[in-house]
């Protein structure tokens, strides 16, 4: 009789014993990490890195653009970086989007500066002999811009149709539209690089415009201008790349310092972070 009653008692605190270890196993265990938002980083060089060195391809994709710095944020899972070099918002439209559908969660875009030709038309203003090509250049851009930001013409309405489509092709996914960085540090009052950041202010509030065109739940501008401050052509420490001696393909595109300036914009504004 005392056996059995010892034995039922072995029992129970053994019972007790495995519910305790249980209860504290299931509150001390490692929490369980919430999926990487899938990620699509979408636009021209500036999304695609050109600038900052080791490219991965023709399109001048680096290891060190901001779509691959993001990676590093443990939040996002970039599924592809399809921007590529030379894209206008059409471009991105014909031949981006393939990725986005439903399951994608974040998308970034940097497109509209080759709407207008930008980097083209720095070549020929730096060029010698080139005065008059580039001063009738600066008068098409500014007149392109003026009439974009009444809302109308090709340059806003290529935006508006290229995040329209991002939206329809990924209705789930938070959408960021990037300005572009004032490529010049201070200026002198009525010269070439006075105008070239005042064409850029221009070209960032088209963008923030088409970005808020379709109103609440539409995509989200994010400024790079403050990003950059201090850190333009002709600065001590200039984060855009400018050889005058060397015209490459390179000039007037961020280093590696300007696409971490890119990537902590883009943080900032909550790209990638859970929502």
């Amino acid at each position: 009789m005392g056996d059995r009653i010892l034995r039922r008692r072995r029992a129970a605190f053994a019972a007790g014993l495995a519910t305790l270890a249980l209860a504290l196993g299931t509150a001390a265990g490692p929490a369980t990490a919430a999926p990487a938002l899938a990620y699509v980083a979408l636009g021209d060089s500036y999304a695609a890195g050109q600038g900052a060195g080791s490219y991965l391809d023709e399109c001048l994709r680096s290891a060190n653009s901001y779509p691959a710095d993001a990676v590093e944020k443990k939040t996002v899972r970039l599924a592809i970086n399809a921007a590529c070099q030379g894209s206008t918002t059409e471009v991105v439209v014909a031949t981006q989007l393939e990725r986005l559908n439903k399951s994608i969660a974040v998308v970034t875009i940097t497109a509209g500066g080759n709407n207008l030709d930008t980097t083209g038309l720095l070549a020929v203003c730096t060029a010698p002999g080139q005065e008059a090509a580039c001063l009738q250049g600066l008068q098409a851009r500014s007149i392109a811009l003026a009439e974009a930001q009444t809302g109308s013409g090709p340059l806003f309405q290529g935006l508006v149709t290229m995040i329209n489509a991002v939206k329809a092709t990924a209705p789930d996914a938070r959408v960021y539209v990037t300005g572009y960085p004032l490529l010049f540090h201070s200026p002198e009052p009525g010269s070439l690089q006075e105008t070239v950041n005042g064409l850029t202010l221009g070209l960032n509030a088209v963008i923030a415009g088409a970005a808020g065109a379709d109103g609440p739940g539409g995509a989200q501008y994010v400024d790079v201008a403050g990003a950059f401050l201090g850190h333009g052509i002709g600065s001590a420490d200039p984060w855009i790349n400018y050889n005058p001696f060397v015209p490459g393909p390179d000039n007037f595109h961020p280093n590696a310092a300007g696409y971490r300036a890119y990537y902590a914009a883009l943080t900032a504004a909550g790209a990638y972070s859970t929502p």
